[in-house]
Protein backbone atom coordinates (compact mmCIF):
# COMPACT_ATOMS: atom_id res chain seq x y z
CA UNK A 1 0.00 0.00 0.00
CA UNK A 2 1.10 3.38 -0.12
CA UNK A 3 2.60 4.69 3.31
CA UNK A 4 0.94 8.01 4.61
CA UNK A 5 2.19 11.34 4.41
CA UNK A 6 5.73 12.00 6.12
CA UNK A 7 6.66 8.14 7.21
CA UNK A 8 8.53 7.50 3.61
CA UNK A 9 10.34 9.12 0.61
CA UNK A 10 7.62 8.32 -2.20
CA UNK A 11 8.84 8.65 -5.77
CA UNK A 12 6.40 8.29 -8.37
CA UNK A 13 7.12 9.47 -11.89
CA UNK A 14 5.10 9.90 -15.04
CA UNK A 15 7.71 8.78 -18.35
CA UNK A 16 6.07 10.25 -21.71
CA UNK A 17 7.64 9.88 -24.94
CA UNK A 18 7.58 13.43 -27.01
CA UNK A 19 5.93 11.82 -30.12
CA UNK A 20 3.01 13.42 -30.15
CA UNK A 21 0.31 15.27 -28.39
CA UNK A 22 -0.44 14.81 -25.14
CA UNK A 23 -2.96 12.38 -24.66
CA UNK A 24 -5.45 12.45 -22.78
CA UNK A 25 -5.16 8.65 -20.67
CA UNK A 26 -0.94 10.21 -20.52
CA UNK A 27 -2.63 13.04 -18.67
CA UNK A 28 -4.92 10.77 -16.00
CA UNK A 29 -1.79 8.62 -15.55
CA UNK A 30 0.18 12.01 -14.70
CA UNK A 31 -2.57 13.43 -12.45
CA UNK A 32 -3.03 9.96 -10.26
CA UNK A 33 1.03 9.85 -9.78
CA UNK A 34 0.40 13.28 -8.75
CA UNK A 35 -1.76 13.07 -6.47
CA UNK A 36 -0.06 9.78 -4.75
CA UNK A 37 3.14 12.12 -4.58
CA UNK A 38 0.96 15.48 -2.95
CA UNK A 39 -1.00 13.37 -0.43
CA UNK A 40 2.04 11.19 1.16
CA UNK A 41 4.50 14.39 0.87
CA UNK A 42 7.02 12.49 -1.77
CA UNK A 43 7.91 13.35 -5.29
CA UNK A 44 6.91 13.77 -8.63
CA UNK A 45 9.15 12.86 -11.57
CA UNK A 46 8.86 14.20 -14.92
CA UNK A 47 10.84 12.20 -17.29
CA UNK A 48 10.91 12.48 -20.86
CA UNK A 49 11.99 9.50 -22.68
CA UNK A 50 13.52 10.67 -25.88
CA UNK A 51 15.57 7.90 -26.88
CA UNK A 52 13.15 7.19 -30.36
CA UNK A 53 15.27 10.48 -32.27
CA UNK A 54 13.26 9.39 -35.65
CA UNK A 55 10.20 10.37 -33.65
CA UNK A 56 10.99 12.72 -31.12
CA UNK A 57 10.12 16.62 -31.75
CA UNK A 58 11.37 19.67 -29.48
CA UNK A 59 7.97 20.92 -29.56
CA UNK A 60 6.47 17.92 -28.47
CA UNK A 61 8.50 18.20 -24.99
CA UNK A 62 7.14 21.83 -25.21
CA UNK A 63 3.54 20.42 -25.42
CA UNK A 64 4.43 17.99 -22.38
CA UNK A 65 4.95 20.51 -20.13
CA UNK A 66 2.62 22.89 -20.41
CA UNK A 67 -0.07 20.74 -20.60
CA UNK A 68 1.74 19.60 -16.91
CA UNK A 69 1.57 22.88 -15.87
CA UNK A 70 -1.74 24.01 -17.19
CA UNK A 71 -3.05 21.11 -15.15
CA UNK A 72 -1.00 22.25 -11.94
CA UNK A 73 2.18 20.37 -12.38
CA UNK A 74 5.21 22.44 -12.71
CA UNK A 75 8.53 23.04 -11.30
CA UNK A 76 7.15 25.81 -8.63
CA UNK A 77 5.57 23.34 -6.78
CA UNK A 78 8.19 21.44 -4.40
CA UNK A 79 6.30 18.40 -5.38
CA UNK A 80 7.49 18.09 -9.00
CA UNK A 81 11.19 16.88 -10.02
CA UNK A 82 12.55 17.31 -13.45
CA UNK A 83 12.47 16.92 -16.62
CA UNK A 84 14.95 14.38 -16.88
CA UNK A 85 15.35 13.47 -20.12
CA UNK A 86 16.27 9.77 -20.61
CA UNK A 87 18.66 10.10 -23.69
CA UNK A 88 20.85 11.91 -20.95
CA UNK A 89 21.30 8.39 -19.27
CA UNK A 90 22.72 6.12 -21.87
CA UNK A 91 26.41 5.54 -20.29
CA UNK A 92 24.51 4.09 -17.30
CA UNK A 93 22.06 2.48 -19.75
CA UNK A 94 25.06 0.43 -20.91
CA UNK A 95 26.96 -0.29 -17.88
CA UNK A 96 23.59 -1.87 -16.74
CA UNK A 97 23.86 -4.33 -19.59
CA UNK A 98 27.67 -4.89 -18.91
CA UNK A 99 26.25 -5.99 -15.47
CA UNK A 100 23.87 -8.13 -16.15
CA UNK A 101 26.37 -9.44 -18.82
CA UNK A 102 29.45 -9.94 -16.17
CA UNK A 103 26.94 -11.94 -14.07
CA UNK A 104 25.51 -14.38 -16.00
CA UNK A 105 21.74 -13.12 -16.10
CA UNK A 106 22.84 -12.08 -19.98
CA UNK A 107 24.20 -13.75 -23.35
CA UNK A 108 24.67 -12.63 -26.68
CA UNK A 109 22.41 -14.06 -29.62
CA UNK A 110 22.64 -14.33 -33.47
CA UNK A 111 19.85 -15.75 -34.01
CA UNK A 112 17.15 -14.31 -36.62
CA UNK A 113 13.25 -14.84 -36.77
CA UNK A 114 13.35 -17.00 -39.89
CA UNK A 115 16.03 -19.31 -37.60
CA UNK A 116 13.70 -19.36 -34.76
CA UNK A 117 10.71 -20.89 -36.76
CA UNK A 118 13.00 -23.54 -38.90
CA UNK A 119 13.58 -24.42 -35.36
CA UNK A 120 10.54 -24.20 -33.83
CA UNK A 121 8.28 -24.83 -37.22
CA UNK A 122 5.87 -21.84 -36.01
CA UNK A 123 5.85 -18.20 -37.30
CA UNK A 124 4.01 -17.72 -33.75
CA UNK A 125 6.87 -19.23 -31.52
CA UNK A 126 8.57 -17.40 -29.20
CA UNK A 127 12.27 -17.40 -28.88
CA UNK A 128 13.61 -20.74 -27.68
CA UNK A 129 16.84 -20.19 -25.95
CA UNK A 130 19.04 -21.48 -29.04
CA UNK A 131 22.37 -19.14 -27.39
CA UNK A 132 22.03 -19.83 -23.68
CA UNK A 133 25.08 -21.62 -23.61
CA UNK A 134 27.16 -21.17 -26.79
CA UNK A 135 29.04 -18.44 -25.53
CA UNK A 136 29.07 -15.85 -28.18
CA UNK A 137 30.72 -12.49 -27.53
CA UNK A 138 29.76 -8.80 -28.64
CA UNK A 139 29.67 -8.69 -32.49
CA UNK A 140 27.24 -6.45 -34.98
CA UNK A 141 24.02 -8.04 -35.41
CA UNK A 142 24.05 -9.81 -32.04
CA UNK A 143 21.46 -9.20 -29.81
CA UNK A 144 22.11 -9.23 -25.93
CA UNK A 145 19.43 -11.54 -24.24
CA UNK A 146 18.45 -11.57 -20.74
CA UNK A 147 18.01 -15.58 -19.28
CA UNK A 148 14.66 -15.65 -17.77
CA UNK A 149 14.53 -18.38 -15.03
CA UNK A 150 13.25 -21.49 -15.88
CA UNK A 151 11.57 -22.53 -13.17
CA UNK A 152 9.36 -20.82 -10.31
CA UNK A 153 7.10 -17.52 -10.69
CA UNK A 154 7.18 -14.05 -10.66
CA UNK A 155 4.67 -12.02 -8.20
CA UNK A 156 4.50 -8.26 -9.14
CA UNK A 157 3.18 -6.34 -6.50
CA UNK A 158 0.16 -4.83 -7.70
CA UNK A 159 -2.02 -2.28 -5.93
CA UNK A 160 -4.75 -2.60 -8.33
CA UNK A 161 -4.96 -5.91 -9.80
CA UNK A 162 -4.44 -8.25 -6.84
CA UNK A 163 -0.57 -9.18 -7.20
CA UNK A 164 -0.55 -11.27 -10.31
CA UNK A 165 1.51 -13.97 -10.75
CA UNK A 166 3.35 -15.04 -14.05
CA UNK A 167 5.54 -18.29 -14.24
CA UNK A 168 9.11 -17.96 -15.53
CA UNK A 169 8.24 -20.84 -17.82
CA UNK A 170 5.56 -18.56 -19.80
CA UNK A 171 8.88 -16.59 -20.95
CA UNK A 172 11.15 -16.18 -23.19
CA UNK A 173 14.08 -14.71 -22.96
CA UNK A 174 13.83 -11.39 -23.85
CA UNK A 175 16.16 -8.97 -25.49
CA UNK A 176 17.60 -5.98 -23.57
CA UNK A 177 19.86 -4.64 -26.00
CA UNK A 178 19.51 -4.47 -30.29
CA UNK A 179 22.10 -5.70 -32.97
CA UNK A 180 23.49 -2.20 -32.55
CA UNK A 181 24.50 -2.32 -29.29
CA UNK A 182 21.70 -0.33 -27.95
CA UNK A 183 19.28 -0.89 -25.24
CA UNK A 184 15.69 -1.00 -25.31
CA UNK A 185 12.63 0.02 -23.33
CA UNK A 186 12.38 -1.93 -20.98
CA UNK A 187 16.13 -2.36 -19.93
CA UNK A 188 16.37 1.81 -20.07
CA UNK A 189 12.98 2.40 -18.42
CA UNK A 190 14.30 0.10 -15.09
CA UNK A 191 18.06 1.37 -15.05
CA UNK A 192 16.00 5.02 -14.93
CA UNK A 193 13.49 4.08 -12.17
CA UNK A 194 16.86 2.67 -10.15
CA UNK A 195 18.92 5.87 -10.79
CA UNK A 196 15.94 8.21 -10.20
CA UNK A 197 15.17 6.14 -6.94
CA UNK A 198 11.30 5.58 -7.90
CA UNK A 199 9.62 3.70 -5.46
CA UNK A 200 5.98 3.27 -6.97
CA UNK A 201 5.00 2.61 -10.66
CA UNK A 202 1.71 3.68 -11.48
CA UNK A 203 1.37 3.65 -15.12
CA UNK A 204 -1.71 2.35 -17.73
CA UNK A 205 -2.61 -1.24 -17.81
CA UNK A 206 -1.13 -2.00 -21.09
CA UNK A 207 2.07 -2.22 -19.74
CA UNK A 208 0.96 -5.18 -17.25
CA UNK A 209 2.65 -7.49 -19.31
CA UNK A 210 6.09 -6.13 -19.21
CA UNK A 211 6.00 -5.57 -15.84
CA UNK A 212 7.18 -9.37 -14.70
CA UNK A 213 10.39 -8.88 -17.27
CA UNK A 214 10.64 -5.62 -15.67
CA UNK A 215 11.04 -6.54 -12.09
CA UNK A 216 13.00 -10.09 -13.11
CA UNK A 217 15.53 -7.14 -14.46
CA UNK A 218 15.45 -4.88 -10.82
CA UNK A 219 16.35 -7.70 -9.37
CA UNK A 220 19.08 -9.13 -11.48
CA UNK A 221 20.78 -5.14 -11.27
CA UNK A 222 20.55 -6.05 -7.35
CA UNK A 223 17.66 -3.99 -6.50
CA UNK A 224 13.86 -4.29 -4.84
CA UNK A 225 11.78 -3.80 -7.46
CA UNK A 226 9.06 -0.94 -6.26
CA UNK A 227 5.40 -1.36 -5.78
CA UNK A 228 3.59 -1.84 -9.41
CA UNK A 229 -0.09 -0.01 -9.69
CA UNK A 230 -1.52 -0.31 -13.17
CA UNK A 231 -4.16 1.40 -14.51
CA UNK A 232 -7.35 0.77 -16.20
CA UNK A 233 -7.75 1.34 -20.17
CA UNK A 234 -10.10 4.41 -21.20
CA UNK A 235 -12.30 3.42 -23.84
CA UNK A 236 -14.73 5.47 -25.88
CA UNK A 237 -18.49 5.02 -26.33
CA UNK A 238 -18.33 1.52 -28.32
CA UNK A 239 -15.96 0.55 -25.33
CA UNK A 240 -13.07 0.88 -27.82
CA UNK A 241 -9.62 1.85 -26.16
CA UNK A 242 -9.28 5.36 -26.86
CA UNK A 243 -7.07 6.20 -30.10
CA UNK A 244 -5.41 9.15 -31.55
CA UNK A 245 -6.33 7.42 -35.16
CA UNK A 246 -10.53 7.26 -34.28
CA UNK A 247 -11.11 9.64 -31.14
CA UNK A 248 -10.18 12.90 -29.82
CA UNK A 249 -7.18 12.08 -27.62
CA UNK A 250 -5.11 15.33 -27.09
CA UNK A 251 -5.32 17.15 -23.89
CA UNK A 252 -4.20 20.69 -26.24
CA UNK A 253 -7.48 20.06 -28.50
CA UNK A 254 -9.88 19.96 -25.51
CA UNK A 255 -7.80 23.26 -23.81
CA UNK A 256 -8.06 24.67 -27.29
CA UNK A 257 -11.79 24.52 -27.19
CA UNK A 258 -12.20 25.83 -24.14
CA UNK A 259 -12.53 23.43 -21.64
CA UNK A 260 -11.11 24.68 -18.20
CA UNK A 261 -7.69 23.33 -16.52
CA UNK A 262 -9.64 22.56 -13.68
CA UNK A 263 -12.46 20.72 -14.87
CA UNK A 264 -10.07 18.39 -16.99
CA UNK A 265 -8.05 17.37 -13.73
CA UNK A 266 -12.01 17.04 -11.87
CA UNK A 267 -12.60 14.97 -14.56
CA UNK A 268 -9.90 12.82 -15.34
CA UNK A 269 -9.13 12.13 -11.48
CA UNK A 270 -12.88 10.38 -12.07
CA UNK A 271 -11.61 7.64 -14.96
CA UNK A 272 -11.33 4.64 -12.45
CA UNK A 273 -11.55 6.16 -9.11
CA UNK A 274 -14.75 7.39 -7.32
CA UNK A 275 -14.59 9.85 -4.02
CA UNK A 276 -17.21 8.18 -2.25
CA UNK A 277 -20.96 9.73 -1.56
CA UNK A 278 -22.05 10.00 -4.64
CA UNK A 279 -19.48 13.29 -5.26
CA UNK A 280 -17.86 14.40 -8.23
CA UNK A 281 -17.59 18.08 -8.33
CA UNK A 282 -14.64 18.76 -6.13
CA UNK A 283 -11.85 20.71 -6.02
CA UNK A 284 -8.81 18.80 -6.69
CA UNK A 285 -6.99 19.40 -2.98
CA UNK A 286 -10.37 17.48 -1.37
CA UNK A 287 -9.70 14.74 -3.73
CA UNK A 288 -6.27 14.32 -2.76
CA UNK A 289 -7.04 14.28 0.92
CA UNK A 290 -9.25 11.51 -0.90
CA UNK A 291 -7.59 9.41 -3.44
CA UNK A 292 -6.19 6.20 -2.80
CA UNK A 293 -4.86 4.48 -5.25
CA UNK A 294 -5.77 0.75 -4.24
CA UNK A 295 -9.32 2.32 -4.46
CA UNK A 296 -8.66 2.38 -8.02
CA UNK A 297 -10.72 0.31 -9.97
CA UNK A 298 -9.68 -2.50 -12.56
CA UNK A 299 -12.42 -2.31 -15.10
CA UNK A 300 -12.13 -0.30 -18.36
CA UNK A 301 -12.92 3.71 -17.38
CA UNK A 302 -15.41 4.96 -20.13
CA UNK A 303 -14.42 8.29 -21.52
CA UNK A 304 -17.71 10.32 -21.50
CA UNK A 305 -18.11 13.46 -23.68
CA UNK A 306 -21.05 14.95 -22.60
CA UNK A 307 -20.09 14.10 -19.21
CA UNK A 308 -17.19 15.96 -19.14
CA UNK A 309 -18.84 19.40 -21.27
CA UNK A 310 -21.73 18.96 -17.94
CA UNK A 311 -18.62 19.03 -15.77
CA UNK A 312 -17.10 22.20 -17.24
CA UNK A 313 -20.03 23.76 -17.78
CA UNK A 314 -20.22 23.45 -13.79
CA UNK A 315 -17.14 24.81 -13.59
CA UNK A 316 -17.64 27.64 -15.89
CA UNK A 317 -21.02 28.79 -14.04
CA UNK A 318 -18.83 28.79 -10.26
CA UNK A 319 -16.41 31.50 -11.80
CA UNK A 320 -17.06 35.12 -10.79
CA UNK A 321 -18.23 37.33 -14.21
CA UNK A 322 -14.75 38.79 -14.16
CA UNK A 323 -13.16 35.83 -14.37
CA UNK A 324 -15.45 34.56 -16.96
CA UNK A 325 -14.41 37.90 -18.74
CA UNK A 326 -10.73 36.63 -18.69
CA UNK A 327 -11.52 33.29 -19.28
CA UNK A 328 -12.74 34.18 -22.53
CA UNK A 329 -10.60 36.15 -23.59
CA UNK A 330 -8.87 34.47 -26.31
CA UNK A 331 -11.77 33.50 -27.88
CA UNK A 332 -13.10 37.16 -28.40
CA UNK A 333 -10.23 37.92 -30.55
CA UNK A 334 -8.37 36.94 -33.97
CA UNK A 335 -8.13 34.27 -35.14
CA UNK A 336 -11.26 33.16 -33.25
CA UNK A 337 -13.15 35.80 -33.58
CA UNK A 338 -15.37 36.70 -37.26
CA UNK A 339 -15.31 40.24 -35.93
CA UNK A 340 -12.57 42.83 -36.64
CA UNK A 341 -10.79 44.12 -33.28
CA UNK A 342 -11.81 47.42 -33.38
CA UNK A 343 -15.87 46.17 -33.55
CA UNK A 344 -15.28 44.59 -30.41
CA UNK A 345 -16.71 46.81 -27.62
CA UNK A 346 -15.96 45.34 -24.05
CA UNK A 347 -18.68 47.53 -22.55
CA UNK A 348 -21.37 45.49 -24.34
CA UNK A 349 -19.90 42.29 -24.06
CA UNK A 350 -19.68 42.73 -20.21
CA UNK A 351 -22.83 43.55 -20.17
CA UNK A 352 -24.10 40.11 -21.95
CA UNK A 353 -21.81 37.88 -19.93
CA UNK A 354 -23.48 36.69 -17.45
CA UNK A 355 -26.33 35.93 -19.87
CA UNK A 356 -23.37 33.82 -21.66
CA UNK A 357 -21.91 32.34 -18.70
CA UNK A 358 -25.22 30.84 -17.19
CA UNK A 359 -25.25 29.29 -20.74
CA UNK A 360 -21.84 28.31 -22.53
CA UNK A 361 -20.71 24.49 -21.69
CA UNK A 362 -17.08 25.57 -23.55
CA UNK A 363 -15.29 28.78 -23.29
CA UNK A 364 -15.38 28.41 -27.40
CA UNK A 365 -18.62 28.43 -28.03
CA UNK A 366 -18.62 32.24 -26.57
CA UNK A 367 -17.94 33.77 -29.94
CA UNK A 368 -21.07 32.23 -31.90
CA UNK A 369 -23.19 33.38 -28.80
CA UNK A 370 -22.08 36.92 -29.07
CA UNK A 371 -20.87 37.17 -32.44
CA UNK A 372 -24.66 39.62 -33.53
CA UNK A 373 -23.56 42.10 -31.36
CA UNK A 374 -20.08 43.03 -33.27
CA UNK A 375 -20.80 42.20 -36.96
CA UNK A 376 -22.41 44.41 -38.90
CA UNK A 377 -24.87 42.30 -39.48
CA UNK A 378 -25.77 38.91 -38.11
CA UNK A 379 -24.51 35.25 -39.70
CA UNK A 380 -27.55 33.40 -40.68
CA UNK A 381 -28.30 29.99 -39.88
CA UNK A 382 -30.64 28.57 -43.02
CA UNK A 383 -32.56 26.03 -41.08
CA UNK A 384 -33.09 28.73 -38.57
CA UNK A 385 -34.50 31.40 -41.04
CA UNK A 386 -36.28 28.68 -42.64
CA UNK A 387 -38.20 27.80 -39.49
CA UNK A 388 -39.13 31.15 -38.14
CA UNK A 389 -39.72 32.99 -41.13
CA UNK A 390 -43.10 31.25 -41.88
CA UNK A 391 -46.19 32.47 -43.29
CA UNK A 392 -47.32 35.39 -40.68
CA UNK A 393 -43.89 36.11 -39.57
CA UNK A 394 -43.62 39.44 -41.98
CA UNK A 395 -47.20 41.04 -40.92
CA UNK A 396 -45.66 40.60 -37.44
CA UNK A 397 -42.50 41.86 -37.74
CA UNK A 398 -43.70 45.13 -39.27
CA UNK A 399 -45.45 45.16 -36.39
CA UNK A 400 -43.13 44.75 -34.30
CA UNK A 401 -40.84 47.03 -35.74
CA UNK A 402 -43.64 49.76 -35.52
CA UNK A 403 -44.01 49.41 -31.88
CA UNK A 404 -40.00 49.62 -31.31
CA UNK A 405 -39.42 52.12 -32.90
CA UNK A 406 -40.86 54.50 -30.25
CA UNK A 407 -40.23 52.98 -27.35
CA UNK A 408 -39.24 54.28 -24.75
CA UNK A 409 -37.37 53.06 -22.38
CA UNK A 410 -35.25 50.75 -24.77
CA UNK A 411 -34.64 48.15 -21.95
CA UNK A 412 -35.50 44.22 -21.53
CA UNK A 413 -38.85 43.87 -19.89
CA UNK A 414 -40.75 46.88 -21.88
CA UNK A 415 -39.06 45.04 -24.87
CA UNK A 416 -40.44 42.14 -23.65
CA UNK A 417 -44.28 43.72 -23.56
CA UNK A 418 -44.22 44.69 -26.63
CA UNK A 419 -43.11 41.82 -28.38
CA UNK A 420 -45.51 39.49 -26.24
CA UNK A 421 -48.81 42.13 -27.12
CA UNK A 422 -47.47 42.10 -31.27
CA UNK A 423 -48.03 38.90 -30.38
CA UNK A 424 -51.15 38.36 -29.65
CA UNK A 425 -52.73 40.82 -32.17
CA UNK A 426 -51.72 37.75 -34.43
CA UNK A 427 -52.79 34.89 -31.83
CA UNK A 428 -49.28 33.68 -31.14
CA UNK A 429 -47.85 33.04 -27.63
CA UNK A 430 -44.54 35.01 -26.71
CA UNK A 431 -42.27 32.37 -27.44
CA UNK A 432 -43.75 31.81 -31.07
CA UNK A 433 -43.65 35.35 -31.65
CA UNK A 434 -40.27 35.96 -30.76
CA UNK A 435 -38.67 33.23 -33.04
CA UNK A 436 -38.66 35.88 -36.35
CA UNK A 437 -37.17 38.83 -34.41
CA UNK A 438 -34.39 36.66 -32.56
CA UNK A 439 -33.38 35.28 -36.15
CA UNK A 440 -33.94 38.72 -37.96
CA UNK A 441 -31.60 40.22 -35.32
CA UNK A 442 -29.42 37.41 -34.34
CA UNK A 443 -29.65 35.16 -37.14
CA UNK A 444 -30.24 32.05 -35.18
CA UNK A 445 -33.23 30.66 -33.14
CA UNK A 446 -30.83 29.44 -29.69
CA UNK A 447 -28.50 32.23 -28.22
CA UNK A 448 -28.82 34.76 -25.40
CA UNK A 449 -31.82 36.01 -23.82
CA UNK A 450 -33.47 37.86 -26.45
CA UNK A 451 -35.17 40.86 -24.72
CA UNK A 452 -31.85 41.59 -22.91
CA UNK A 453 -29.59 41.12 -26.23
CA UNK A 454 -31.79 43.40 -27.88
CA UNK A 455 -31.35 46.42 -24.90
CA UNK A 456 -27.58 46.02 -25.55
CA UNK A 457 -27.78 45.91 -29.48
CA UNK A 458 -29.53 49.20 -29.08
CA UNK A 459 -32.49 50.76 -31.50
CA UNK A 460 -30.95 51.67 -34.26
CA UNK A 461 -29.04 48.19 -34.80
CA UNK A 462 -32.62 46.11 -33.93
CA UNK A 463 -34.34 47.96 -36.35
CA UNK A 464 -31.67 48.13 -38.86
CA UNK A 465 -31.96 44.33 -39.08
CA UNK A 466 -35.48 43.82 -38.93
CA UNK A 467 -35.92 45.96 -41.75
CA UNK A 468 -33.04 43.72 -43.86
CA UNK A 469 -35.21 40.95 -42.59
CA UNK A 470 -38.54 42.22 -44.04
CA UNK A 471 -36.36 43.24 -47.01
CA UNK A 472 -35.31 39.63 -47.34
CA UNK A 473 -38.84 38.20 -46.79
CA UNK A 474 -40.13 40.52 -49.69
CA UNK A 475 -37.93 39.11 -51.89
CA UNK A 476 -38.27 35.71 -51.44
CA UNK A 477 -41.72 35.48 -49.30
CA UNK A 478 -42.24 32.50 -47.01
CA UNK A 479 -44.89 29.40 -47.91
CA UNK A 480 -45.31 26.62 -45.30
CA UNK A 481 -48.45 27.66 -42.59
CA UNK A 482 -47.27 29.24 -39.58
CA UNK A 483 -49.83 27.27 -37.57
Amino acid sequence: MIPAAGTSSVRVRFAPSPTGMFHVGGARSALFNWAVAKQTGGRFVLRIEDTDTSRNKPEWVDGILAAHAALGMHADDPTFEGPYFQSANLDKHREALQTLLAAGSAYYCDCTRDDVTARTGSQQSGYDGHCRDRGLTEAPGRALRFRTPDEGETRVVDLIRGNPVFPNGAMEDFVVARGDGSPVFLLANVVDDLDEGITHVIRGEEHLSNTPKQQLLWIALGAEPPVWAHLPVIVNEKRQKLSKRRDKVALEDYLAEGYLPAAMVNYLMLLGWAPGNDEEILPFEEMIERFRIEDVNSAAAFFDLKKLAAFNGEYIRALSVDEFIAAVGPWLRAPHAPWAEEQFDPAAFAAVAPLAQSRVALLGDITDNVDFLFLDEPVFDEKSWNKAMKPGAVELLTDVRAALATLDPWEAEPLKNTVATAGEWHGMKLGKAQAPVRVAVTGRTIGLPLFESLEVLGRERTLGRIDAALAALAENPPQDPVR
